[in-house]
C-alpha cells in the first residue's frame, strides 16, 4: 500500500467519506490499546504482582502490526489508515500548547548543536559502511538523509531531488521503518536500566529516533514529559530537511544528477517546499500559550485531543508496517542502517549526558 497514493483519495467531501471507515478502525484499535494496558495494570493490582506495564503507545502498534501482517488491511479501510500521518501533524501541533517558547529557545538552541553532530557522525557511518557492503550512491545517500534528518520524509524528498528510483527509496524506507520500530521498543528499556531523568532521555530520542511518529511514541513509551522534550528536538531536526536535502541534490548534481535550482530564490523556494509546515503550527501554538492565550483548562483540553491525535497515529504505524515488504527489501540496506543507528545512539546518548547538566529543568 502507497501512503502517498492512499492519502490523495481523500481530498474533497467524497475522500473524506472514504476515508471514514479507516479511521474508525484506528479509533477501534487505539481504544484496545489503551484498555489493554488499564487490564493489565488492573491484573497486577488483583494479584498482588508486578507486571509489565506496557503503555498504551506500544499496545496500539502492536495490534496495528498484528492485523497487518495477519488479516491485512482492506481496501476500504486503506484512505482512513494512510491519514496517520496527518494525526501525528495535528497532535505535535497541539502538543505544542504545553511550551513556552523560552524553553524552546533553551532547548531547541543546545538540540541544534547536538543535531549537528549526531547528522555528521550518522553520514559519515552510513556512507562509509554503504560503500563497504557495496551499496548504490544514491541508495546510501537515502540511508543517511533518512537516518540523519527526519525518517521516510527526508527520504521521500531526497528521492526526487536527487534522481534515485523506486527501488532504492524502497529499500531505504523499509529499513528506516525497521529500525524505527527497533528503537521504539528498545529504547525505553535501555532508558529505565540507565535510571535516564525525562529530559535526558527525551533529548534521546529526539537525536536518535528517524522517524517523526516513531520518535513521539518512543519518548511516549517513557513519560509524558519525555515525549515533550522528543518532540521539541525532533522539530529541530525537521526544520533541517529542506538544507540537508538541498546539499545532497548540489551533490549529485555535480554527478550527473538531478539538475537543481541555481538562483537564490529557487534555493529558497525548494528548501521551503520541503520544510514540514507543521512545525509553524506547533511554533504558533506554543507561542500563544506563552503569552497566556490558553487557560490552564485550555491546555488541558489540548494536551487531551493531542493524546487522541497521537493513539491514532500510533495505531496507523501498526497497520502500516508490512513484514513481507521488509523481507524483500533485502538484507544489505537493513545491515546498515542498523550499523548506522547503533553508532548515532550511542554517539547521541553520550552527548546527552555531557550536555544535559546545561540544559537544567528546561522541559
Amino acid at each position: 500500500m502507497s501512503t502517498a497514493e492512499e492519502t490523495t483519495t481523500t481530498a474533497g467531501p467524497s475522500g473524506i467519506v472514504r476515508a471514514v471507515p479507516g479511521i474508525l478502525l484506528l479509533v477501534v484499535i487505539g481504544v484496545i490499546g489503551v484498555a489493554l494496558q488499564a487490564g493489565v495494570r488492573q491484573l497486577g493490582t488483583t494479584v498482588g504482582t508486578r507486571l509489565p506495564d506496557v503503555e498504551y503507545v506500544l499496545w496500539a502498534i502492536l495490534l496495528g502490526l498484528l492485523v497487518r501482517n495477519t488479516l491485512g488491511v482492506a481496501k476500504v479501510f486503506r484512505p482512513g489508515v494512510a491519514t496517520y500521518e496527518f494525526w501525528l501533524k495535528i497532535g505535535i501541533v497541539l502538543l505544542g500548547a504545553r511550551y513556552l517558547l523560552g524553553d524552546l529557545v533553551k532547548l531547541g538552541g543546545l538540540s541544534f548543536v547536538l543535531i549537528l553532530i549526531d547528522m555528521a557522525v550518522a553520514t559519515t557511518v552510513i556512507l562509509l559502511v554503504g560503500r563497504w557492503f557495496g551499496l548504490g550512491g544514491k541508495l546510501s545517500s537515502l540511508l543517511a538523509i533518512g537516518t540523519s534528518i527526519c525518517g521516510v520524509s527526508a527520504i521521500i524528498a531526497g528521492r526526487g531531488a536527487i534522481g534515485a528510483d523506486d527501488e532504492d527509496s524502497g529499500y531505504s524506507i523499509a529499513a528506516i521503518l525497521a529500525l524505527g520500530a527497533v528503537a521504539l521498543f528498545s529504547f525505553p528499556a535501555i532508558g529505565h536500566l540507565l535510571n535516564l531523568s525525562d529530559l535526558q532521555f527525551g533529548l534521546w530520542a529526539g537525536l536518535a529516533v528517524d522517524n517523526t511518529a516513531e520518535t513521539t511514541a518512543t519518548g511516549a513509551a517513557y513519560s509524558p514529559a519525555a515525549q515533550d522534550v522528543a518532540v521539541a528536538v525532533k522539530n529541530t531536526r525537521n526544520a533541517l530537511i529542506g538544507i540537508v536535502v538541498l546539499g545532497y541534490a548540489a551533490y549529485w548534481a555535480t554527478r550527473g544528477g538531478r539538475a537543481i535550482a541555481s538562483t537564490g530564490r529557487e534555493r529558497v523556494a525548494f528548501v521551503w517546499a520541503t520544510f514540514p509546515k507543521f512545525v509553524l503550527g506547533f511554533l504558533a501554538v506554543a507561542a500563544l500559550g506563552t503569552v497566556g492565550f490558553f487557560s490552564g483548562a485550555d491546555k488541558t483540553s489540548l494536551g487531551n485531543l493531542s493524546k487522541w491525535a497521537f493513539l491514532l497515529c500510533f495505531a496507523g504505524v501498526g497497520l502500516n508496517f508490512d513484514l513481507r515488504a521488509l523481507a524483500r527489501s533485502g538484507w544489505r540496506p537493513l545491515i546498515v542502517a542498523a550499523v548506522g543507528l547503533v553508532v548515532v545512539a550511542a554517539c547521541s546518548l553520550g552527548l546527552v549526558l555531557l550536555a544535559s547538566p546545561a540544559l537544567g529543568s528546561a522541559p
